[in-house]
């Protein structure tokens, strides 16, 4: 299906506005095919003294009665202002119709594409920038505006327009009708020829720009690491690089749009010049009368016009044609966790895990885990560990279903998590991960992110369950402080309560701890792990960690090497074997020290 194809889709549910807005597009031209004609009776009926007795003349007599000519011309002008008036309203409640709609289309597409980002799984986001999906959403998606009122409208105006005009040409005067339409073949072949340039430079644009909104976004987000480095002047001269290239493609297009642009003018001249010497020729000749001339010259930009208008528009067109086939891609991306036919929704969990022959790649020839079998019981407190790259963090993503296994089943209470919907699963599980991630609003909105109807009671509770509610209630606007950006208000102690917080509040019967405490020093680290083993009571608990210590009498321990479980037990026992955890838990006991 072809993009514009695609995009009148987003315009279909606005059909009876369009209607509206063609209907006065056809009363607008009609008045505007007559804002030539008082010129022409002023100029046959008035002041041509050898025309007083023709036909024109009469038509004014038979209008205005047997007048002054001073007071027939001042009529003639105020007809003009009027027809000039009520031109300008109908057009204005046209294009307000028309502007509505493309913003409407506007309004759905930008949803619908991030809606598709929403419901993308992490393996898309993983392969993408973030400023490159915030593009296609931001900027991007204006095309369809574009494709509406430039391509849909324009288009439509200018070719009612066009036939309009040439047949009021042909009644009046038909050679010289057929001389004006000369040079539509020229036309039309600069068209064909600039618009595959057009699209093709306007796509390198948008990938540009791209470029650069992600060069400006982690230059701005990493702005301490930065600063930290002394490496402003070189974060500039990025910028600069990154912005010339967005500049050149851009200075390309415009010298295309320009160099096209003079050719449709040159050609479009040529055929007003040909008009012109023709007209003469059959007002010298007794044809055509100044007056006729003078309403023919005044069509003839009604004729041009829109053929330049449809050039324009064919290569604005193309230009929106490259931004929307990126909207397009990505709300056509498969869902590689896709929402199975049916899929019921998960029961209050009893909080039993099992991972039985699980295998997981990003690709399928370079897996991360191997056969991993695990059962884990309702209540049961499990920590993974390993070291780096061992598949850990990818393992707990599992369970979530931000990923499908390539191989392998996880199941809760007995239920395939591929046979539940997504929501009711999710619903079900706690998080806290090593970086707390906060938006850019009040505690009190973060702590309740995961439960939304909230009360102020409950969502104090919790705070006080996480030792938040000191800290909270020593700021000036207590609850309702805002975090600042990625909770930069706050200290990463700080935004870690209000993550337990938010766990607390949530109280799912499964938690998943990733890294909950390595960015801490060790006196808060303590802190936070007697917080989080009281979130842990009574929930099935899957953890994830490198200080050992923290987690050595949890309970059970499972240890991964190379993506396998190289062994499992409980700390002490482990520790007794002088296996892999022994090593690793030597190895962190020394750098401690």
């Amino acid at each position: 299906m072809s993009i514009y194809a695609r995009a009148f889709r987003y315009f279909r549910p606005y059909l009876w506005p369009t209607s509206g807005g063609i209907l006065l597009t056809l009363l607008g031209i009609a008045l505007n095919s007559l804002r030539p004609w008082p010129l022409s009776y002023i100029i046959d009926g008035i002041l041509d003294p050898t025309k007083n007795t023709g036909p024109a003349r009469a038509a004014i007599v038979r209008w205005f009665g047997d007048i002054p000519p001073t007071m027939a011309a001042l009529w003639l002008c105020v007809v003009l202002v009027v027809i000039s008036l009520l031109w300008g309203v109908v057009n204005l409640a046209a294009n307000y119709l028309f502007i509505r709609v493309g913003l409407q289309s506007l309004l759905r597409l930008r949803t619908d594409l991030y809606s598709c980002l929403q419901a993308l799984p992490l393996k898309f986001h993983d392969a993408r920038r973030s400023a490159d999906s915030s593009f296609r959403v931001a900027y991007d998606s204006q095309s369809i505006q574009t494709i509406y009122n430039k391509g849909f409208v324009t288009t439509f105006s200018s070719v009612l327009t066009l036939v309009w005009t040439f047949g009021i040409m042909l009644w009046m005067n038909w050679p010289l009708a057929l001389t004006s339409l000369a040079v539509l073949p020229f036309a039309f072949l600069t068209i064909r020829h600039y618009a595959d340039r057009v699209r093709k430079q306007s796509t390198t644009i948008q990938e540009r720009e791209s470029d650069l909104l992600t060069l400006t976004q982690e230059g701005i987000s990493q702005i301490r690491m930065v600063h930290a480095f002394g490496r402003e002047n070189f974060e500039i001269r990025q910028f600069r690089k990154q912005a010339s290239r967005s500049l050149e493609a851009a200075l390309r297009l415009n010298i295309t749009s320009i160099f096209s642009t003079l050719v449709v003018t040159t050609i479009m001249a040529a055929g007003t010049a040909l008009m012109y010497y023709v007209g003469a020729q059959q007002v010298l000749g007794g044809h055509l009368t100044l007056g006729q001339l003078t309403v023919f010259i005044a069509y003839l930009p009604m004729l041009y016009t829109p053929l330049e208008q449809l050039s324009y528009t064919a290569w604005a067109l193309e230009g929106a044609a490259a931004a929307a086939a990126r909207c397009f891609e990505v709300i056509d991306r498969e869902n590689d966790v896709p929402e199975a036919p049916g899929a019921k929704t998960l029961p209050p969990a009893q909080g039993a895990i099992e991972l039985k022959n699980v295998s997981f790649g990003y690709t399928e020839d370079r897996l991360i885990l191997h056969d991993i079998n695990v059962s884990i019981s309702p209540g049961e407190s499990v920590a993974f560990v390993g070291g780096t790259g061992t598949g850990k963090s990818t393992l707990l993503s599992l369970i979530p279903r931000f990923y499908d296994p390539t191989k392998g089943t996880v199941s809760f209470d007995g239920h395939d998590l591929r046979t539940v919907t997504k929501k009711s699963l999710r619903a079900q599980i706690g998080m806290v991960l090593q970086d707390t991630v906060l938006f850019s609003t009040t505690i009190k909105e973060n702590i309740a992110y995961g439960r939304p109807g909230a009360t102020n009671e409950q969502i104090f509770e919790a705070a006080k369950r996480s030792q938040a509610h000191d800290f909270i209630m020593a700021m000036p606007q207590g609850y309702d402080s805002p975090v600042g950006e990625r909770g930069g208000h706050l200290s990463v102690g700080q935004r870690q309560r209000i993550g337990i917080a938010r766990a607390f509040l949530k109280n799912a019967p499964i938690l998943l701890l990733d890294e909950p405490t390595s960015a801490l020093d060790p006196a808060t680290e303590h802190a936070i792990m007697e917080t989080i083993g009281e979130l842990m009571l009574g929930r099935t608990t899957l953890i994830i960690t490198h200080r050992l210590a923290t987690i050595h009498t949890l309970g059970r321990i499972v240890v991964l090497e190379h993506g396998t479980i190289a062994e499992q037990g409980t700390g002490p026992e482990l520790l007794a074997r002088g296996g892999v955890y022994a090593t690793l838990y030597r190895a962190g006991q020394y750098e401690q020290e």
